[in-house]
């Protein structure tokens, strides 16, 4: 059953500082289509590959073993001079304003914030809670934070994010979550040629036991690649059945319309991909009598996302629109305000990188420093 999306009274676009990407991930040296199950000695440790065992319908698959690795960092070309305009210049040529980009809550007020929604039906976590995630794949050190410490330090670490998220906004209580990558983009395509890798059935579950384990819900997270959504979308119902398995998709990495490879081009999705999968999903919740289904989609460019006016809001499906670019604090700050807050769509998010946000000199942002954006965000990544 589709509702109509409920339209957002004005729509204002400011002028476009440019987001950084956020890592690019890809498998290198494997041409797999369906990643071989690993070995089950430490559910603990990223383990060496064997045979190959896909459960429900898989891909062909190859007999070569991936490496989770990273691909290197892209910066694209500015495609206006104003997405080429220098932050430098910034400060003293912009008039004095007492709010930083996306702090401005008449500016949020203008673009249609708070979206008018339907109220959320029984069992919804937003916006009752705040959920703050651990992003990545246990296979890799490199993709995140779920993967870059042993199990119980990775679990440690994010309750204690959790904890101070809490402080700084008693009002929300916080719901952990584990956002897996399951669906990892590859720049090699594989014996189907979709440039994708699959991971097995053993890792999600290994994944959803620690999410278990620590009272946390689970992110089935997937990079098509050169793959349809609504091929490879049915081939996780098995897991997305439960009510604490919610989804998250990538426009970064759904590139069939270029037919670039992974991690050299940014890809896109419109709202008729976003619309298609948000059906699917509150057609999994009246299926299986579920609480709604939380969605991401991560976003950091314009083009991220086409025509999001047209996105649908069904009442067994909460939206996030997540702004994954990594960057200095000032840069993320306009990249919300541009690409996030200027185009409402239902719920927010927000990204920080450990390593990539740090790695010139500028601070980590602490939650305190996010709760100060308008609308607050809802949903916290961290990789």
């Amino acid at each position: 059953m589709k509702s109509p999306r409920i339209s957002c009274s004005a729509r204002m676009i400011s002028p476009l500082l440019l987001a950084l990407l956020a890592l690019p991930l890809a498998l290198v040296g494997c041409g797999d289509d369906q990643a071989p199950k690993t070995d089950t000695r430490s559910a603990d440790r990223p383990a060496p590959v064997t045979d190959a065992a896909p459960k429900p319908a898989p891909p062909p698959a190859e007999s070569s073993s991936p490496t989770l690795t990273a691909t290197p960092d892209l910066t694209p070309a500015p495609s206006s001079p104003a997405e080429g305009k220098s932050a430098a210049m910034a400060p003293s040529m912009a008039p004095r304003n007492k709010y930083k980009a996306g702090e401005d809550p008449e500016f949020a007020k203008s673009c249609g914030w708070p979206v008018n929604c339907t109220a959320p039906l029984p069992g919804a976590i937003l916006p009752q809670k705040r959920i703050v995630a651990y992003y990545g794949n246990p296979n890799s050190r490199r993709m995140g934070a779920l993967g870059e410490y042993e199990k119980d330090e990775m679990l440690r670490r994010l309750m204690g994010e959790a904890e101070r998220w809490e402080q700084a906004d008693p009002s929300l209580p916080v719901q952990p979550a584990l956002h897996l990558i399951a669906v990892v983009a590859q720049d090699k395509p594989g014996k189907a040629g979709k440039y994708r890798m699959i991971m097995p059935d053993e890792v999600v579950n290994r994944v959803y036991g620690w999410a278990k384990e620590a009272n946390a819900v689970m992110f089935i997270d997937i990079q098509t690649g050169h793959d349809d959504i609504r091929a490879i979308l049915p081939r996780f119902e098995w897991i997305l059945k439960n009510p604490d398995v919610h989804l998250g998709i990538d426009p970064e990495f759904n590139l069939i319309k270029s037919g670039k490879i992974p991690g050299t081009k940014i890809g896109t999705y419109d709202a008729a991909d976003i619309n298609y999968v948000s059906g699917y999903l509150a057609e999994l919740v009246q299926k299986y009598n579920l609480p709604p289904k939380v969605f991401t989609v991560h976003r950091f460019t314009r083009n991220g996302v086409t025509n999001s006016r047209n996105i649908q809001l069904r009442p067994e499906v909460q939206i996030v629109m997540h702004m994954d670019g990594w960057g200095a604090p000032w840069l993320k700050r306009d990249s919300y305000k541009d690409y996030v807050v200027a185009e409402p769509v239902q719920y927010t998010g927000f990204k920080l990188f450990y390593h990539n946000d740090t790695k010139k000199g500028d601070p980590l942002m602490a939650p305190e420093d996010v709760l100060r954006l308008k609308p607050k965000p809802l949903y916290i990544q961290y990789q």
